[in-house]
């Protein structure tokens, strides 16, 4: 099997990359820029913030996040005055350990840390991941497709061709892979445009992020620390595009830091910046072979969101998608996926963004964002930007597939409710591995398909004390006989899960369904949807998906869990062996 061609070497690439290797898929990674770092990469000015589920994901591929920061709080101030504080989560600890006084419990914080650094730690891991191939001072030039693959010819003094089973732009917001498919890119130029500086400094609340509402210069500024004392600070600047001069940044330091400290404490200036912010979608994410993923695809980030969680979240979406491609072969149900979940999943986040932003950022204040954005509600400016910088609410919640085309029809029978609908991403709850360990949930994701027990006490017991008692065999017996690969685990309990509920998590830790006791058929059902069906034999090249989606791989192991092939569903009749038991 021809090689998935990755092209682009930032951090969505690497992501990518390095998911797929991990899935024991050989990768072609393509890497326009030549050996050592690039001119004014390490910039201490470009940071990225990830949400708890994208960090999560960069730890679980072995990268360390020490550069990074995981804020103890965030605080709200207007003027002067502190209007809101959030308390986050320590990780490792309960919801509760992370209390303060006076402040409200946010749950696990995100990760703060330069985008040189992310890019350091993908690289450092990519350098073990004998699958993976990196081609340096490779300039696309052409891409062909046809039945059994596609090919990518550079040009330049790397001149060569190189052929792929599928292929994968992620090449920047100019994206050569884009222009090639013929993908259209519409959407908004200079959406928002900011001044950025990072400088080492003490302010009076270490580890806490900060957005102050109506400081004495400009609409607002945030200041989010990282490690060592170093802080990013951000100002929204007006629009009409004028020259932003040192003198004009120093004064909004010193301003910023003045109202803070009561006067400018000494600081170390480390770096400064301009940063635009474009809203844009492409058309198209997959292209028969070819897809799109991270700035090629998509551009936002105003009113705080954060581009590159999207990015990532594309990685983690597609990379256990051309896995199962890769190895046993794709439906087309299955690679249209990604289009409809991460298209979907960005358009909504822009629609969110463009409604808030003539109201936050323009004339009619409060009543305009009332009018315009949620009527009724009592929310205001604070509360929005909090939002988009946080990843909570419409602006910022991550992504979930209630419309997944990877979903039965209809909810199969004996569904149960639970806190999570299907199609968001499931609680990050302690589950006991096959082998005994007790570990959070995110931890075994990125691999097969997951099947929990909820199975209260369990926690507390021995696993030799209950693995081979009660509904375990039954779902030993039932989670083997499914068409692709699945893990099971168990869980002493899961939030709004009755005692012995079977939930079902797709590999990127979106849950597929939540069924009441063992149900054989149910459980095929459902691991059928996340497949997509049996693999097709689609002919490459029709516009809008295309491509022949997985012919290659015709042996695909039937039951036993191992892989998407020609496994029988079971009989219906031991459906009814549930919870009642």
């Amino acid at each position: 099997m021809d090689p998935v061609i990755v092209v682009g070497a930032g951090p969505v690439g690497l992501m990518l990359a390095l998911c797929l290797a991990r899935h024991e898929v050989r990768v072609v990674l393509l890497d326009e820029a030549s050996d050592g770092p690039a001119p004014g990469e390490e910039r201490l000015a470009r940071t990225v913030v990830l949400g708890p589920d994208t960090a999560a994901l960069l730890e679980r591929l072995g990268c360390a996040t020490e550069d990074g920061a995981r804020w103890t709080g965030w605080r709200t101030m207007r003027r002067r005055t502190v209007v809101s504080r959030l308390a986050f989560t320590p990780p490792g600890e309960a919801a509760e350990a992370g209390a303060t006084e006076g402040a409200e419990t946010a749950g696990p914080s995100p990760l703060h840390l330069p985008q040189h650094a992310l890019t350091r730690e993908l690289k450092a891991a990519l350098v073990s991941e004998e699958k993976v191939r990196i081609v340096r001072g490779a300039r696309l030039e052409n891409l062909r497709q046809d039945a059994f693959g596609i090919s990518a010819h550079l040009r330049g003094d790397n001149s060569s061709a190189w052929r792929g089973s599928y292929l994968v732009g992620c090449d920047g917001a100019r994206s050569t892979v884009r222009k090639l498919l013929g993908a259209r890119f519409p959407g908004r130029t200079a959406v928002e445009r900011y001044a950025v500086a990072a400088l080492r400094a003490e302010l009076p609340w270490p580890g806490e992020a900060v957005l102050q509402r109506s400081p004495a210069r400009g609409g607002e500024v945030t200041a989010r620390p990282l490690p060592g004392g170093v802080w990013r600070l951000d100002w929204p600047l007006p629009p009409g595009g004028e020259l932003v001069t040192p003198d004009a940044l120093l004064t909004r330091v010193r301003d910023s830091l003045a109202a803070w400290c009561g006067d400018v404490p000494p600081y170390e200036l480390l770096d400064t910046g301009v940063h635009l912010v474009h809203h844009r979608l492409t058309r198209r994410m997959r292209t028969g072979r070819a897809f799109l993923a991270g700035d090629a695809a998509h551009l936002l980030g105003a009113l705080g969101t954060h581009g590159l969680d999207e990015g990532l979240r594309d990685a983690g979406n597609l990379a256990w998608k051309l896995a199962l491609a890769w190895h046993h072969g794709a439906s087309e149900t299955l690679l249209d996926s990604y289009q409809a979940e991460r298209r979907g999943a960005v358009g909504a986040r822009l629609r969110a963004a463009d409604r808030a932003l003539p109201a936050v950022r323009g004339e009619g204040g409060w009543s305009a964002v009332r009018r315009t954005l949620v009527p009724g509600a009592l929310r205001g400016h604070d509360e929005l930007l909090t939002d988009g910088h946080l990843g909570r609410g419409q602006l910022g919640t991550p992504p979930s597939y209630p419309h997944t085309p990877l979903a039965p029809a209809a909810p199969p029978a004996g569904s149960v409710a639970v806190d999570t609908p299907p199609g968001a991403q499931a609680e990050n709850v302690a589950v006991t591995a096959p082998d005994g360990t007790i570990v959070p949930l995110r931890e075994r994701l990125g691999g097969d398909l997951l099947v929990i027990l909820t199975a209260p006490g369990s926690g507390v017991w021995e696993r030799r004390h209950w693995a081979d008692a009660g509904l375990m065999p039954q779902l030993v017996a039932a989670v083997s006989a499914l068409p692709m690969r699945a893990e099971l685990l168990v869980t002493d309990e899961y939030p709004g899960a009755p005692a012995h509920t079977v939930l079902v998590v797709r590999p990127d830790g979106h849950l597929v369904a939540a069924l009441a006791g063992v149900r054989p058929a149910e459980l095929y059902a459902c691991a059928d949807a996340v497949r997509g069906g049996a693999a097709g034999g689609a002919e490459a090249g029709d516009e809008g998906r295309s491509g022949s989606a997985g012919t290659a791989a015709a042996g695909a192991a039937p039951g036993g869990g191992k892989g998407a092939g020609s496994a029988q569903p079971p009989s219906e009749a031991p459906s009814e062996a549930t919870a009642n038991r």
